[in-house]
């Protein structure tokens, strides 16, 4: 599933890459919010290419999602690398997600891996993510599952769900982990929670295969988990 980071509101992020607030940002901006692309783009166009990686970055978006131009992957892979060499983390993400996908650019899953590195490294939930799917199907690495698990988990305590949950399967089936079936409860559990349907099916399926007391200790740490806000569980 091809999944972007889609902001539809960019104003605060902006502001954030913007180190003068410039009138043509400013209409820019206004122009945004009120759905006026066409102006957005023209007035953010000249100050992406003096070089700031978040409106670089936000032009990529705009050319992925035609708003304001024509749809043009191209374009937007050209944006969004212009801004990913520069750090921009949601960038490197959406970069990788176009290499793993062939969009505007040819399909190369070892460029994808790297780009989500990258974007792993800076603490980027969602490239976390893709990078423990990367190593646990091994597209574009040898399959590792320890180092699935490792970007699982630092996904999960994010509250990322679908690492939450995926991680749960990692503890059902000892692929990286040892097998547990408390913890494959637990996180499918807490995944559920947050909306992630591959976690309720997790839970309810190993619950048959559980005592009532360990899937009462599940339960416990599942609640446990979560009040700390899923950090050491």
């Amino acid at each position: 599933m091809r999944t972007l980071i889609i902001i539809p509101i960019l104003l605060f992020s902006l502001l954030l890459g913007i180190s003068s607030y410039s009138a043509d940002f400013a209409k820019g901006a206004d122009a945004y919010v009120n759905g006026d692309y066409a102006t957005a783009f023209k007035e953010w166009k000249p100050l992406a290419e003096q070089g700031n990686k978040s409106l670089q970055y936000n032009l990529g978006l705009m050319y992925d999602q035609g708003q304001g131009v024509l749809q043009d992957y191209k374009e937007a892979v050209y944006w969004y690398q212009l801004a990913a060499e520069q750090g921009h983390v949601k960038a490197q993400y959406n970069l990788g997600v176009s290499y793993r996908h062939g969009e505007g650019v040819l399909q190369d899953d070892k460029e994808a891996v790297y780009w989500y590195q990258l974007a792993a490294e800076q603490g980027y939930a969602k490239a976390q993510f893709n990078l423990g799917v990367s190593y646990d199907k091994g597209q574009g690495v040898l399959q590792d599952y320890k180092e699935a698990v490792y970007w699982y988990q630092l996904a999960a305590e994010q509250g990322h769900e679908g690492a939450q949950g995926n991680l749960g399967s990692m503890y059902a089936f000892g692929k990286g982990t040892i097998k547990d079936y408390i913890y494959a409860h637990m996180w499918g559990n807490i995944a559920s929670m947050n909306g992630n349907d591959k976690g309720a099916l997790l839970r309810d399926n190993f619950a048959e295969k559980m005592t009532p007391s360990q899937i009462e200790e599940a339960q416990r740490l599942a609640r446990e988990c979560v009040k700390k806000n899923y950090k050491g569980c």
